[in-house]
């Protein structure tokens, strides 16, 4: 994530920590992003969430350009970002603010129950995975809660790895339920002001 989309969900995530409710990325990797929502809970009194099966998206497996063979498992020969999740948070100090929910995004999203001050929906970019994740998230954000998409391109000449969350930006835009607030480069903020998702 470039340092401008960083400062940018941290200031989402401190006006939104304002709510006195929880803070949820949906793809945590291995951690960049956690360590912005951690600080932010952290500054704010609440607690942040990571959601993620810890196996890695598509652009990330073998024989991709974003494939890091170091977070491969020698004994199963899986994908596992989870370790260096884990030291990302500890060399931050900052693992008592944030809770990893070590799951599908979906399966997690269905048990479920509690409002949310913010989510940051940052997983799968594949149209599956990225409607999924809003499908699951969306509903769950409070009244004046921000929802949070990374990689939204517009042209699809300046996208890497396709145009679901953009598709997911203008789904939720055209839902009535959410309001722009802000955009830095593919980061886009917007306010849940309605009920209908």
């Amino acid at each position: 994530m470039p340092v401008g989309e960083g400062l940018a969900l941290y200031s989402a995530a401190l006006e939104a920590g304002r709510l006195g409710l929880p803070l949820l990325e949906v793809g945590t990797y291995c951690g960049r992003s956690a360590i912005l929502l951690a600080d932010a809970a952290r500054a704010s009194g609440v607690v942040a969430l990571t959601v993620d099966h810890h196996r890695g998206s598509e652009e990330q497996q073998p024989g991709w350009e974003y494939h890091d063979p170091e977070t491969v498992d020698p004994e199963i020969g899986l994908m596992d970002t989870l370790p260096t999740f884990r030291r990302t948070l500890h060399r931050a100090g900052l693992e008592e603010h944030i809770v990893a929910l070590v799951g599908r995004s979906p399966q997690v999203a269905k048990v479920w129950g509690s409002p949310l001050g913010l989510v940051f929906v940052d997983g799968g970019h594949t149209d599956e995975h990225a409607n999924a994740d809003y499908e699951g998230w969306a509903p769950h954000i409070a009244a004046g809660g921000l929802l949070v998409i990374h990689d939204v391109f517009p042209d699809p000449a300046d996208e890497f790895t396709g145009q679901a969350p953009y598709r997911v930006y203008l789904r939720a835009l055209a839902s009535g339920a959410f309001t722009e607030t802000a955009a830095t480069d593919s980061l886009r903020v917007l306010r849940r002001t309605g009920a209908g998702i």
